[in-house]
């Protein structure tokens, strides 16, 4: 009586296992990345491999070590990044994940580095173009810049326009009238 049972209970408990595994294997990623391209490739303990970056807008570059630890370093000021010159890095041991913001200056430099705690490293790694709207109306890097050397300028308002000008004292004008209106 009791084998049936056991079966089924092992039927159930491998139905589970694969049910996760396949989990797993499946990546989570948001509706709105676009899948741009899939590089594999294996690098030496040490070594780098570049790739060029040249599509506009945001993207994420998602790395996975599937054997060994392949770091990732970005750079838009170089097309050879290393650990010692780079923008962005990710220097995990399983998934290394990167977001490239729009403002970066293209082509963008992406260094693929072998850390020497394993001879070889192979990895995998998805490019995507993240669709969302941008969500900072004055563009990521006047966000992403606290000392204000952003290449944008601020906003003066000496430097407004004629008709901005005008405007602000037309309402200016119609609120003092009316307040003269109410008092008087």
């Amino acid at each position: 009586m009791a084998a049936p049972w056991r079966g089924a209970l092992l039927v159930l408990l491998a139905s589970q296992a694969v049910a996760l595994v396949k989990g797993l294997e499946e990546e989570d990623v948001p509706e709105e990345w676009l899948l741009l391209h899939v590089v594999q490739g294996q690098i030496g303990a040490g070594n780098y491999s570049y790739l060029r970056l040249s599509h506009e807008g945001k993207i994420i570059l998602k790395m996975q070590s599937l054997r060994g630890d392949a770091d990732l370093y970005v750079s838009d000021s170089t097309l050879h990044p290393s650990f010692d010159e780079y923008e962005l890095q990710s220097v995990t041991c399983g998934q290394d994940t990167v977001s490239i913001p729009a403002h970066f200056q293209r082509p963008v430099g992406i260094g693929i580095y072998g850390h020497p705690s394993h001879l070889e490293s192979d990895f995998e790694m998805k490019v995507y173009y993240d669709r969302t709207v941008d969500q900072y109306p004055l563009g990521e890097a006047a966000y992403a810049d606290p000392t204000g050397a952003s290449q944008k300028q601020a906003y003066d308002p000496q430097e407004a326009p004629q008709e901005e000008e005008s405007v602000l004292w037309t309402i200016l004008i119609s609120i003092l009238k009316l307040v003269l209106e109410i008092l008087f």
